[in-house]
């Protein structure tokens, strides 16, 4: 069986020079996002490599149909409402989406730890719902952040249902450096992956920081693969009593949120 990743690769080689246009699209794209903020009309050719011609037909066409935007006397580009209003009938189709955003603020009050809900995206860790907890030093997680997969915990989950071949493909260089300057080795990361499919938890410490770790639970899709995790991030000097009593009732509602149950199916 092909994979859904493996099977774009291959559509894309057998298209070739088809589809730049709509690949320079998604470049464009990317690197809205990955920005984070408006970016000046200028500064786009350079930034992803584009002839500025291309670039600022692109832009025109995308602003008139109302995915992106161009505001200001310097024309920063951003993305436009009609992006707002597809994401949010994403929002309103996908169920596990609905349910996994209101489970996190729900853990959020609850336990008063940082909670989040988060997917894959390609090769990143996305967070597309996060609720602060009420410690006094708050621990930040940014919606709509990306981060490499092998920083955390709820990475071992996504990839879970993947080969090591497949998982070495999917990196990108710089996913294995950690922040503090360690490498992750491959080998052990893959193997990390593989046994995540057995367990209904993950926990890692001191990847991202010193001062955190990182708590995950699957929630698994009808296809019985992880479609996303729900997770809290704790300072790293938490009781093994609360992070026990914490991870119970990740899992607990990890296996509300799994349609059909595929989670016990999986683990066995």
């Amino acid at each position: 069986m092909v994979s859904n990743d493996e099977g774009a690769r291959k559509t894309r080689e057998a298209h070739g020079p088809r589809e730049r246009g709509i690949d320079r699209v998604l470049k464009l794209l990317a690197y809205l996002n990955k920005a984070g903020q408006p970016v000046r009309l200028a500064d786009l050719p350079k930034a992803i490599d584009a002839p500025r011609s291309t670039i600022y037909d692109l832009v025109g066409i995308l602003s008139d149909a109302g995915i992106l935007e161009t505001n200001g006397s310097d024309n920063r580009v951003y993305f436009g409402k009609l992006l707002y209003l597809y994401g949010t009938r994403y929002l309103q189709e996908n169920d596990i989406i609905i349910r996994g955003r209101e489970a996190v603020e729900r853990l959020s009050k609850q336990t008063g730890e940082t909670s989040e809900l988060c997917v894959r995206h390609r090769n990143k860790q996305a967070i597309v719902h996060a609720a602060p907890g009420s410690r006094p030093l708050r621990i930040s997680s940014e919606i709509g952040s990306q981060v490499p997969i092998p920083w955390t915990a709820s990475g071992r989950l996504l990839l879970s249902h993947l080969p090591k071949e497949e998982i070495g493909r999917l990196l990108e260089e710089g996913d294995l450096t950690l922040p503090d300057g360690r490498s992750v080795d491959l080998e052990d990361f893959a193997r990390e992956c593989s046994e995540a499919k057995k367990k209904k938890l993950i926990v890692t410490t001191g990847l991202i920081n010193s001062f955190t770790q990182c708590m995950a639970a699957p929630i698994w899709n009808s296809n019985g693969i992880v479609e996303a995790t729900i997770c809290f991030v704790l300072p790293i000097d938490v009781s093994e009593d609360h992070k026990t009593a914490l991870g119970a009732e990740l899992v607990r509602t990890a296996e509300a949120l799994s349609i059909g149950n595929n989670y016990l199916t999986a683990a066995q």
